[in-house]
């Protein structure tokens, strides 16, 4: 029995029991980092979703943008539909980290190399097949929030959004999400695990595993490239989803960036962008950091 005992600890931990540690170490580090950027988000989809009044547009700037938000709404309101995300983040986070893991992991043994020498085409394969699994539980979570972050001040609560949508209204704009998060996700990890590489190399001057605060500044760098390319999609998705009309405004996804395009012009598509990267390339950096510190404790 104690031989027995001993082999098993020598293998170390079953597949089961991997998986359910990566989901687990997802979901952690993806709290972690949208708890810190969520106002940064408010002020993104805000500027994004705004139309113009009377010839002027609501706000100016996102200064502008979070300082009208303080002063109508309180510093509460910078964190509107926080309680939703983080109730959707967690399984998006764990989906989206450990799928990627897992498949670079994969991919690895077939490349006969390891994953953090993968090369760069089969990391996108492996981000893409992340950005595709975690629309799943992106959808819901992000238009429950979007919902909430637009209201403005009502009593509309996420429950009470998630209630009037239905299933098929939760999953309105999954297209536009999917040509969100699949291209991120593509552009995104392969590039992350590159520069965070690179990083280690130029600092700690030796080709192993890059160092946490390495894996910080190749994932903040990756954020801000890929969610800047990737905006249009997220202006079309934030006005498709924030809609709560009986009547959609929008046919779709052609039809709301034909109509975007036409009435406000190529520069539209990239409203936010700059909230949007100083979202989201903390937020990945700091998941990314929080990931990589866990499988290091684990030793894994």
């Amino acid at each position: 029995m104690a031989m027995a005992n001993k082999e098993t600890a020598e293998l170390g931990p079953t597949p089961a029991v991997r998986l359910l540690a990566k989901l687990g170490n997802g979901a952690v580090a993806g709290i972690t980092g949208v708890s810190i950027i969520f106002p940064l988000d408010m002020v993104k989809t805000r500027l994004q979703n705004q139309k113009p009044v009377n010839g002027r547009l609501p706000y100016a700037s996102g200064i502008d943008c979070f300082s009208k938000i303080v002063r109508t709404e309180g510093v509460r309101g910078l964190y509107r539909g926080l309680v939703p995300n983080l109730m959707g983040v967690t399984p998006e986070k764990a989906i989206k980290l450990a799928v990627n893991d897992i498949m670079r992991g994969v991919l690895a043994t077939q490349a006969n190399t390891t994953s953090d020498k993968l090369p760069v085409m089969y990391g996108a394969v492996a981000g893409a097949t992340a950005g595709l699994c975690q629309v799943v539980a992106t959808n819901p979570m992000e238009i429950v929030k979007i919902q909430m972050q637009v209201s403005q001040g009502s009593n509309s609560t996420a429950m009470g959004i998630a209630r009037s949508l239905g299933p098929r209204g939760l999953y309105k704009g999954t297209a536009a999400t999917l040509l969100r998060d699949v291209p991120f996700s593509l552009l995104f990890f392969p590039l992350q695990a590159l520069l965070a590489q690179k990083i280690h190399r130029r600092v700690n001057g030796d080709g192993g595993r890059p160092a946490t605060l390495c894996v910080l500044a190749g994932s903040t760098v990756a954020g801000i490239i890929a969610a800047g390319a990737v905006t249009p999609a997220d202006v079309v998705k934030t006005r498709l989803q924030s809609s709560s009309q009986p009547v959609p405004p929008y046919r779709g996804v052609v039809d709301c960036a034909t109509r975007i395009a036409g009435t406000e012009g190529p520069r539209a598509f990239f409203k936010g962008v700059v909230p949007r990267c100083l979202t989201m390339a903390p937020l990945f950096g700091i998941a990314l950091m929080m990931y990589d510190l866990q499988q290091k404790i684990l030793g894994w």
